[in-house]
């Protein structure tokens, strides 16, 4: 392709970017303007051409006032402008934030006949800034503690005792529905700790068997069993000199109870296949959505590990028990939820906080963000509606004669939830899943451990 064929082409490359292009004289009287100026500022080409570039309220024009001065702006004194931010108000009073590229076009004889301007609207940008900013900002507010959000008082002494607990290496069980924030808590405690710049280690107890459960926690030697070709440290030794997170703790077999209240008393392991003790610096803490105390009943939970890891219990209240954080929890999820999805949603409708109020959140917070999640997702207004809520939210199934905790079997209680969630997902674990706040492989335990693993219940 030949110079002058590149030429001919120039009008099409400047009218396809989707930066702001400009063409002053050198008096600052606008020349030429591309589509994507037309877009950032609002008026046409025809409202642009003849008027003067200060009629764009450019917050960087600088005057130069001065009667002997020759350059009346800056851009013709300095000869161009680079990455410079600034903002102009568009035709309907909207702030634009912009970033600013200029330069001075001279003819063949050098003489000044004009400049150029090319403008690129960041205002998304500074937006999503100022929430990533206000995100931050929130994690570290007054109205929540280390991730956590409530100001409610049940929530305040949940803070005070992370706190105190962290201060000490004694084992702590966190105690609580599914979805209440256990993981954050127990996070919370290791970072307020002295240990916070040592490993810190999760294992969800449901997730494996017993055999690689066993493993897992503490490590086996080559040949130990079908499958161990090398000598593999396990998650306590990982956790040297920092903590170790049991999540689920509730579900340990027996076995794995006693070779952890080895480890709570003598502060040692043995790696499966070997009899080897061998020191650990560990730091324990459990939690549990389980009734301990009725699995100690049935046999299922020994009574001495019980009160090895009993000794700072911190109880989670469930979301119905402190729906006055509800707002709180609300303007917090849907700040990160926005910045993801990259929505401007000002916040929620009086009817939408109305139901968000009134659903008993069987879930918890875990449901909670899903929700909020959803209704981001099908909003397309500036402020999420009733409308936009998950269905199940919106007319919810009328609970119970409020039956008091103790009262409540807590395993009949969750298998009811499956059920109930995997014959409205039509068996898909996935949706399960989501319905109920937990992961898919809780899911997948679950069904097992209440033999729900029939061929209609199966899903993705």
């Amino acid at each position: 392709m030949q110079e002058q064929e590149i030429n001919r082409y120039w009008k099409t490359v400047v009218e396809t970017i989707q930066d702001g292009v400009m063409i002053v004289d050198h008096r600052g009287i606008i020349l030429s303007v591309n589509h994507g100026l037309e877009t950032i500022t609002g008026f046409n080409r025809k409202e642009l051409i003849g008027q003067p570039c200060s009629a764009l309220n450019c917050n960087s024009c600088e005057m130069v006032l001065e009667r002997n001065e020759p350059h009346w702006c800056k851009l013709f004194k300095e000869g161009g402008l680079k990455k410079q931010q600034c903002t102009l108000i568009r035709k309907d009073g909207q702030l634009v934030h912009i970033i600013k590229n200029a330069s001075i076009l001279k003819d063949a004889d050098g003489e000044l006949i004009g400049a150029v301007e090319t403008m690129t609207d960041i205002s998304e940008l500074i937006v999503k800034d100022s929430l990533l900013q206000e995100v931050r900002k929130e994690l570290h507010s007054e109205a929540g503690f280390a991730g956590i959000i409530g100001s409610s008082a049940v929530m305040l002494q949940v803070f005070e005792l992370i706190r105190n607990v962290a201060a000490t290496d004694a084992p702590v069980l966190i105690l609580g529905e599914s979805g209440t924030g256990k993981e954050l808590v127990a996070q919370a405690i290791h970072d307020h700790s002295k240990r916070k710049d040592k490993p810190y280690i999760k294992v969800n107890c449901a997730a494996l068997n017993e055999s690689l459960l066993e493993s897992e926690l503490f490590g086996h030697v080559k040949g130990a069993f079908t499958g161990a070709y090398q000598h593999r440290a396990g998650r306590f030794e990982a956790a040297s000199g920092g903590t170790i997170f049991l999540d689920e703790i509730g579900d340990l077999p027996i076995s794995i109870q006693i070779k952890l209240l080895r480890v709570l008393e003598e502060n040692v392991i043995e790696r499966v296949g070997e009899n080897t003790p061998i020191p650990v610096n560990v730091r324990i803490i459990t939690a549990t959505n389980r009734n301990l105390k009725q699995l100690m009943e049935t046999g299922a939970f020994r009574t001495d590990f019980y009160y090895r890891i009993h000794v700072l219990p911190i109880h989670l209240p469930a979301l119905r028990e402190r729906k006055e954080d509800i707002p709180l929890l609300a303007e917090f999820f849907l700040k990160r939820i926005r910045l993801k999805i990259e929505k401007i949603i000002h916040g929620f409708s009086p009817d939408a906080m109305n139901a968000l109020m009134h659903y008993p959140w069987p879930g918890n917070v875990r449901e909670f963000k899903s929700a909020l999640e959803f209704a981001c997702v099908t909003c397309q207004d500036s402020l999420i509606m009733a409308r936009h809520l998950p269905p199940e939210i919106l007319a919810p199934t009328p609970p119970c004669s409020a039956p008091q905790p103790e009262d409540i079997d807590p395993e009949e209680s969750r298998k009811q939830r499956l059920i109930d969630a995997l014959k409205k997902t039509r068996g898909n674990r996935t949706a399960a899943a989501k319905l109920l706040g937990v992961s898919r492989i809780t899911v997948w335990n679950w069904m097992n451990r209440y033999g729900l693993n029939e061929p209609s219940n199966k899903g993705s």
